[in-house]
């Protein structure tokens, strides 16, 4: 172990009118080199340049390594769940790493590691959580395709501002943050074990898990997929017949799926990479995983054009390649990520059209044929899951057709279950 910072593991954390008590905890150290080994990250110790701007709104920066270069209630309470009920109202629900929680209310504010949480939330009808690390990576304007569901995050928070502040998280007061607390001691080197505990003491318990992405060496406890960490939201927040409802609509899905999805030997070999700019000269490679980022990918069964080469993850070593050995790779389909917000439109008017007329990308299968698309965002939940995964039906199989209900997630996410 490197550094000072340690994993969190399982603790039990009890919520008693505004102040907590911590009643357990097992810390222990971690095998941290101090390499980077996340996925695109979600803020922490990158070293993108590049900006992207949401569609709504027009702001935040966003980069593969979360944009920042640090080295150092409607009376919906009485729903049930299947966590573990008291006699007095109080409640407790697990997740790994923080162990058992338990509340005496349900929390009315929240604040959020990123977009998946956040969308979860919408999902639930909550209100929007106070903060993200950065908000301009939730990307609310998927929610225009689905008629009486709306989010406005104008009035939410960075939580990383050229740093992440102790203070801040105390001027917001929220009842719960949904954040995996080992993000903040791994992928932020300014907070520490004590930070963590501060937070929870002064403020409110955390009980979050990064989930988008499987490449986070310091991850070795439980992974959720996204309706595993969807259905602990729900008890967090005491919704789970709207996750229930989300699930059975989910599953009605992925039969819509299932027809739609050709045969293996008819499926493409994609390639995602990370490239935010509109003339593109070199590519972050991503092998597709179990993240919940990838969700849209795997659900269509396509192939990874990148997983039977020599180009390694940027997972494990931040590479990048350029056109030359893209060319050698010569997958059907480019996906880019760092571009949504670009309309489709706008996408081809620079991204494309520039690749079109670069003298090493022209040769490229996936520009001849026309099948460089938006690569889709670094975080989603149950809404623009269902969203994200018709538009790649569209991109790679010529859907035409709606395969989800709107009017029922306009439903579910207004409580008629």
């Amino acid at each position: 172990m490197t550094d000072d910072r340690r994993l969190r593991t399982r603790r039990t954390v009890l919520t008693t009118g505004g102040s907590l008590a911590i009643t357990g905890l097992l810390a222990g150290c971690l095998d941290d080199s101090g390499s980077w080994n996340g996925d695109e990250s979600e803020g922490g110790n990158g070293d993108g340049t590049d900006t992207e701007t949401d569609g709504n709104d027009g702001t935040t920066t966003e980069t593969p390594d979360g944009g920042d270069n640090e080295t150092s209630d409607d009376g919906d309470d009485n729903e049930t769940s299947d966590d573990e009920q008291t006699d007095d109202g109080s409640y407790t629900v697990s997740m790994e790493p923080v162990g058992d929680v338990t509340f005496d209310s349900v929390p009315e504010t929240w604040v959020a590691n990123n977009g998946s949480w956040a969308d979860m939330g919408a999902a639930l009808g909550l209100e929007p959580p106070k903060a993200l690390w950065l908000t301009g990576r939730y990307h609310t304007q998927y929610y225009d395709e689905i008629d009486g569901v709306d989010v406005d995050k104008s009035d939410m928070l960075d939580l990383y501002q050229d740093g992440v502040s102790k203070e801040l998280f105390y001027e917001l007061e929220a009842d719960v943050h949904v954040i995996d607390p080992n993000f903040l001691l791994n992928r932020y080197s300014g907070w520490e074990e004590d930070d963590v505990d501060e937070i929870e003491n002064g403020v409110g318990p955390f009980f979050g898990n990064s989930i988008f992405s499987r490449g986070y060496e310091w991850h070795d406890y439980t992974y959720y997929t996204l309706y595993e960490a969807f259905e602990k939201l729900a008890e967090l927040f005491q919704r789970t017949d709207r996750y229930e409802a989300f699930a059975t609509l989910h599953d009605e899905f992925q039969s819509s799926l299932s027809e739609v999805v050709p045969p293996e030997d008819e499926r493409p070999d994609v390639a995602i990479f990370w490239a935010g700019e509109d003339e593109p000269e070199t590519f972050l490679p991503y092998v597709i995983s179990e993240g919940t980022s990838f969700k849209q990918w795997n659900d269509l069964a396509v192939g990874d054009a990148l997983a039977e080469t020599d180009v390694e993850d940027f997972h494990s070593n931040r590479g990048e390649i350029d056109y030359e050995t893209l060319l050698e790779i010569d997958p059907d389909v480019i996906l880019l990520r760092g571009q949504e917000h670009k309309t489709a439109q706008k996408f081809r008017e620079t991204v494309v059209s520039y690749m079109e007329d670069h003298q090493v990308a022209s040769s490229l299968t996936a520009v001849e044929n026309d099948d460089v698309y938006r690569g889709g965002p670094l975080y989603q939940g149950p809404i623009t899951n269902l969203v994200l995964t018709e538009r790649a039906a569209q991109q790679l199989y010529d859907v035409d057709e709606e395969l989800f209900d709107r009017e029922r997630v306009a439903e579910i996410v207004a409580g008629d279950v």
